[in-house]
């Protein structure tokens, strides 16, 4: 399963940036950061966008902290808010790291992170950290009516 890679080079308007603990805690906190955040650049809890994004930040988050943590090293939330979409980004500092995605068997109580990432952004892609070592798990979910949030958020009507 691949999802089309992001387009990185699409206009950002804005930006939130978050270290956190590679700990339970650390993931957590990021799924509840990404929400408020989403919040205040016009996207409420219990729509589609925030649904999908609390989603994929708890999966990626737990990721980093269960198979990309390295002692003593946090991992980093990014949200962007781009043109037409809301980008997710975890990275980690662990480069060797194998990012498998594959459909689980039925009785498998692990393996469905991905899946669930893969079938939830529009757009999804592994890329190197820079600087190394480590690696970035970047999503995008599409948001409608994406320019409307903009104008609303530099004070425009």
């Amino acid at each position: 399963m691949t999802a089309p890679p992001t387009r990185p080079e699409r206009v950002i308007a804005r930006t939130f940036r978050q270290r956190l603990s590679p700990t339970p805690r650390g993931a957590r906190l990021a799924r509840h950061l990404a929400l408020n955040q989403l919040q205040e650049w016009g996207i409420p809890h219990d729509t589609s966008v925030s649904d999908a994004i609390a989603v994929i930040v708890a999966e990626l988050a737990a990721n980093a902290v269960t198979h990309g943590r390295v002692p003593g090293r946090d991992f980093e939330l990014a949200l962007s808010l781009v043109a037409g979409s809301v980008r997710v980004e975890v990275t980690d500092t662990r480069a060797d790291a194998v990012i498998d995605v594959r459909k689980p068997r039925p009785l498998e109580e692990a393996g469905r992170g991905l899946v669930l990432v893969d079938a939830l952004a529009d757009r999804w892609e592994v890329v190197d950290r820079q600087p190394p070592p480590g690696k970035t798990v970047r999503a995008e979910v599409d948001v409608p009516g994406w320019l409307g949030l903009v104008r609303d958020l530099d004070g425009e009507v």
